[in-house]
C-alpha cells in the first residue's frame, strides 16, 4: 500500500509541496476526506488550513451530467453551452441552484462552524483531496478557487489515475501528484485504512490549526509564550518513538495521550482535544507509543503491556525535563490506549494525578485496575452499548476515585455534532480539578 492512512499521505504530499513554503498559501481540503490531508499540507507548509465546499448543478433527468457549480460567497458558474444542449429551462436551473445552495450552506455551517471563511485574495489556493477517480469535483473546487480571488491555483493529491492531467485540464495552475498507478480501479485500494472520515474529524482539523485560533481569556496570548513547543523523540529501549510537546506558561501540569488503535499523535480528534486542554492551562504530550515499523504488526497494537510500559518511559522520560519541574501527570487514553493508561497509572501510583478514558477499552488492564490509584474519569458514547457495558464493569473493579459519564446520542468515534466538544471540555474539567492539586497533596501541602 502506498499510503498507511490519510494522515501519512498528507505528510508525503506536504513534503513534496515543500517549495510553496513561505510565498503567501491557503491549504483547501474537499470534505470530508481531503481534510485530513489538507491538514498535514497545512502543518507542512506553515499556512493556513480551510474547506472549500462545492456543490455540483446536475441537469435534472441527468444528474451526472454537470451544468455548473456553485460556491461560498455567492460564487455561481454556468456552463451555458450545455444548459442549451440540455434544454434547461430557467426555472429548472433556478430549482436545481437552490435546492444545492441549500445543501452547500447546510455543509459549510456544519464544518467550519462560527470560523470565517479565508481569504483567497491575491493567494495561491492548494486545493486538496485524498485521490482523484473522475476529477469531477476537483475541477469545480479549482474553479470556485479562482473566482474566490485565488491568484494561483495547485490542485495536489496523493493519488490519481495516470490521464489525471488530461481529466482536469486548465482548471488548475499546477497539478501535483504522488502515486499515478497504471491499474487504477478505486481511491481506497491505494490505502491501508480508507475508513470514512467524520464530521468530528473535519471540524477537529479546522479548528486545530493555529493560524485560525481564536485566543480567549482562557489562552496563551502571543506575548505569553508557552514554555515548550515543539517536536520531541524519546528513547525507549533500542527505539525512538515520536511526539509533539506543548506546555503553555502556569500550566497545571501534563497530560499525556496514549492513542487507540489505528489512530497516531496526528489523530484530528486528539489534537482536538489537545487544544482544548492547552486553552484550559493544560500542557498537552501528542505520542505514538510504537514507531511505524512496530504498527504494522497488529498484534503490537493490542499488546496492553508493551503499550503500559512505553507509556510508562514516556512519564520518567517527562521528570527528566527540568522545565516541567513540579507538574503534576495526566493520561488521557482512546480505545485501547486507556488500557495502557490504566497499567501505566497502576505502575506508577500517585505520580499519575488523573486519568481520562474516550471510548477506552479499560477492561483491557484486567486485574491492574485496583492498583490504580489516580482519579479515573470514563467517557462513554451512549449508543456504543458494547463498550458502555464493559466501561460499567471496569469501573465497578477500579479502588480509585471514578466517574462514568455517557454522552447521549454519541458513538464510538463521537463523531456526531458537539459530541467531542463534550468529551474536550469534560476531559478537561476533570484534569483541571486534579492536576496542580495532587502535587501540593503529595507534599503534605
Amino acid at each position: 500500500m502506498p499510503f498507511l492512512n490519510r494522515a501519512d499521505a498528507g505528510r508525503r504530499l506536504g513534503e513534496r509541496l515543500q517549495y510553496l513554503r513561505g510565498e503567501p498559501v491557503v491549504v483547501l481540503g474537499l470534505p470530508r476526506g481531503g481534510v485530513p490531508v489538507a491538514f498535514e499540507v497545512a502543518r507542512a507548509l506553515d499556512a493556513p488550513l480551510d474547506i472549500i465546499v462545492v456543490r455540483k448543478l446536475g441537469v435534472p433527468y441527468q444528474p451526472e451530467l454537470g451544468m455548473g457549480a456553485i460556491g461560498e460567497r455567492g460564487v455561481r458558474l454556468i456552463n451555458d453551452e450545455v444548459v442549451a444542449a440540455a434544454g434547461v429551462s430557467g426555472a429548472e436551473l433556478a430549482a436545481v441552484e437552490t435546492f444545492e445552495r441549500a445543501e452547500l450552506n447546510d455543509r459549510a455551517r456544519r464544518f467550519r462552524g462560527d470560523l470565517e471563511p479565508v481569504s483567497l485574495d491575491g493567494r495561491t489556493a492548494v486545493v486538496v483531496d485524498d485521490g482523484i477517480a473522475t476529477g469531477s469535483t476537483a475541477r469545480v473546487a479549482c474553479q470556485v478557487a479562482r473566482a474566490l480571488g485565488a491568484a494561483r491555483v495547485v490542485l495536489a493529491v496523493p493519488v490519481a489515475p495516470p490521464d489525471w492531467v488530461d481529466r482536469i485540464g486548465g482548471d488548475a495552475d499546477e497539478l501535483v501528484c504522488l502515486e499515478m498507478p497504471e491499474f487504477f480501479f478505486a481511491i481506497g485500494r491505494f490505502y491501508a485504512d480508507f475508513s470514512q472520515t467524520t464530521d468530528a474529524e473535519v471540524l477537529a482539523c479546522l479548528r486545530g490549526d493555529p493560524r485560525r485560533r481564536r485566543v480567549t481569556a482562557g489562552d496563551f496570548a502571543p506575548d505569553d509564550p508557552p514554555v515548550a513547543d515543539e517536536d520531541v523523540e524519546v528513547a525507549v529501549g533500542s527505539m525512538q518513538i515520536r511526539g509533539h510537546l506543548l506546555v503553555p506558561e502556569e500550566a497545571a501540569g501534563v497530560v499525556v495521550f496514549a492513542h487507540g488503535s489505528g489512530s497516531s499523535r496526528h489523530s484530528p480528534r486528539n489534537r482536538f482535544v489537545a487544544d482544548v486542554l492547552n486553552q484550559g492551562r493544560l500542557g498537552t504530550l501528542l505520542i505514538d507509543l510504537l514507531t511505524e515499523d512496530e504498527e504494522v504488526e497488529r498484534a503490537n497494537v493490542f499488546d496492553i503491556g508493551l503499550l503500559g510500559q512505553r507509556l510508562v518511559d514516556v512519564s520518567r522520560w517527562l521528570r527528566t525535563r527540568r522545565e516541567l519541574e513540579g507538574l503534576d501527570l495526566g493520561y488521557f487514553g482512546a480505545s485501547t490506549g486507556a488500557a495502557a493508561a490504566l497499567f501505566a497509572a497502576a505502575e506508577l501510583g500517585n505520580d499519575v494525578a488523573a486519568v481520562v478514558s474516550r471510548g477506552g477499552r479499560p477492561d483491557l488492564a484486567g486485574e491492574l485496575l485496583a492498583r490504580v490509584t489516580a482519579p479515573t474519569l470514563l467517557i462513554v458514547g451512549g449508543h456504543d452499548r458494547v463498550v458502555l457495558a464493559l466501561n460499567e464493569e471496569a469501573e465497578s473493579q477500579l479502588g480509585c476515585e471514578s466517574r462514568l459519564e455517557v454522552i447521549p446520542g454519541a458513538t464510538h468515534l463521537f463523531e456526531e455534532p458537539g459530541a467531542l466538544d463534550a468529551v474536550a471540555v469534560l476531559a478537561r474539567d476533570w484534569f483541571t480539578s486534579h492536576l496542580g492539586t495532587a502535587s501540593s497533596r503529595r507534599a503534605g501541602g
